[in-house]
C-alpha cells in the first residue's frame, strides 16, 4: 500500500515511522492497513481538529493507543520524557505519531534524533524545517538559543 500522502503534513522518517498532523478515521484504518500497529498523539483532545474519540476509532482500527497531550504554548521536558518512553515500548512495531499539523511532533523528533539516537544536527533538523522553523518556547524546547526571540517561520525553502 502507497504512502497516504493525503494526510495533512505526512512524512514517513522510516520504514518503521510515519507522522502527520490529524488523520481522520479513514485515515486511521489506512494506516492500519499498511501495517501501523501503535499511535501516538501529541495534540490535545479539545483541539476543534481532534477526533472526538480518537482513543476508540484506533481501537477499532486494530492500533494501540498512546495520548500525551502537548500544550502548544507549553512543551516540556516532562512531555518529551514521555515520548521517549512510549517510543522505548514499541520495539520495532510500525508507529504513527502525530498532532495537529505535525509542528509538535516534528521538533520532538529532531530533539528525540540529536539527543537521544545521536544523530548529526543538521540530520536531524531536515524533516522538521520541511513543515517550519520553531521560535519562541519552541526554539527553546528544541535548544536553538538563537531562535528564542523570533516567530514562528515557515520551511526553509518558502523564504
Amino acid at each position: 500500500m502507497a504512502d497516504p500522502i493525503h494526510i495533512p503534513n505526512w512524512q514517513r522518517l522510516d520504514a518503521q515511522i510515519t507522522t502527520s498532523g490529524q488523520p481522520s478515521e479513514v485515515e486511521l484504518a489506512e494506516l492500519a492497513a499498511m501495517g501501523v500497529r501503535h499511535v501516538i498523539n501529541l495534540g490535545p483532545h479539545t483541539h476543534e481538529r481532534a477526533l472526538p474519540d480518537e482513543a476508540f476509532s484506533v481501537a477499532a482500527a486494530g492500533m494501540t493507543y498512546t495520548h500525551i497531550p502537548v500544550a502548544f504554548d507549553a512543551p516540556s521536558d516532562a512531555d518529551f520524557e514521555r515520548f521517549c518512553t512510549a517510543l522505548a515500548t514499541l520495539g520495532a512495531a510500525r508507529v504513527h505519531v502525530h498532532c495537529i499539523l505535525n509542528l509538535r511532533v516534528s521538533a520532538f523528533f529532531y530533539r528525540y534524533r540529536r539527543d537521544v539516537l545521536g544523530w548529526a544536527d543538521a540530520t536531524a533538523r531536515t524533516p522538521m524545517e520541511a513543515l517550519w522553523q520553531p521560535g519562541g518556547v519552541w526554539a527553546a524546547f528544541v535548544g536553538d538559543s538563537n531562535s528564542i526571540a523570533l516567530p514562528h517561520r515557515p520551511p526553509r525553502e518558502q523564504r
